[in-house]
């Protein structure tokens, strides 16, 4: 099978996935036997679910739009970005008992690229490691310096990430790829980054470790200054 068919085959299995989930959800929710919060909670987790389907069909739609260029690039305050990934994912997260820690340790606070873009690529790493996080382990995201680029490290707690998926994402995904050891992890998430990425002039690359992953995206430092406001 080629790369080409295989790919189609991983992007419809990750958009049939949430489909099937909110279909078996929606068919569990007894109106008649099931508490207030009970259904609150199902309508709540079928809200989230088809939010991050409509997000990646959205995404896929920018990556056959990225040779118009439409995506400005542009300093952009990385911090702000991961801030915001993670106030959409909050809910989420909750929603499945686990939760998404940050530590921001980077001196350098732009860099060059484009917010909508920059932000898929966080918010695809952050969705796909809620699924390989426990309460002892936490899901990590993290921000660093490195010389005139800033990294941006998803730390999970999965299965090891097999060598040749490892490769593929080194070199960069030229079709969405079937990650079959990582069941949780959106191969069509890492096709939408690597994407992205080269768009941006960035990097995605992966850590690999004795108990997880880190997907991580190397970007450009910006050199302009913020400046401050004045009435």
């Amino acid at each position: 099978m080629n790369s080409e068919v295989n790919g189609i085959f991983v992007v419809a299995h990750d958009l049939k996935s949430p489909l099937t989930l909110m279909r078996q959800m929606a068919l569990a929710m007894d109106f008649q036997k099931d508490s207030t919060a009970e259904l609150e909670k199902s309508r709540n987790k079928i809200i989230r679910i088809s939010e991050r389907a409509m997000r990646q069909v959205n995404d896929l739609t920018k990556i056959a739009r990225l040779e118009e260029g439409l995506f400005t690039l542009e300093p952009v305050s990385i911090r702000a970005v991961c801030d915001d990934v993670i106030s959409e994912l909050e809910q989420l997260f909750a929603l499945n008992q686990r939760k998404l820690r940050f530590e921001y340790r980077n001196k350098a606070r732009l860099v060059i690229g484009n917010y909508d873009l920059i932000f898929s690529v966080i918010y695809n790493f952050c969705a796909n490691a809620m699924y390989y996080s426990t309460v002892e382990t936490e899901s990590c995201l993290i921000i660093s310096d490195k010389k005139d680029k800033i990294v941006v490290d998803v730390r999970d707690f999965g299965p090891s990430l097999p060598t040749a998926v490892w490769r593929q994402i080194k070199a960069g995904l030229t079709a969405p790829t079937s990650i079959s050891m990582r069941p949780g992890s959106s191969g069509l998430g890492l096709y939408i980054a690597s994407k992205f990425a080269k768009y941006l002039n960035a990097e995605v690359s992966a850590v690999r470790h004795r108990d997880g992953t880190s997907f991580q995206v190397i970007l450009p430092v910006s050199h302009q200054a913020i400046l401050p406001m004045f009435d």
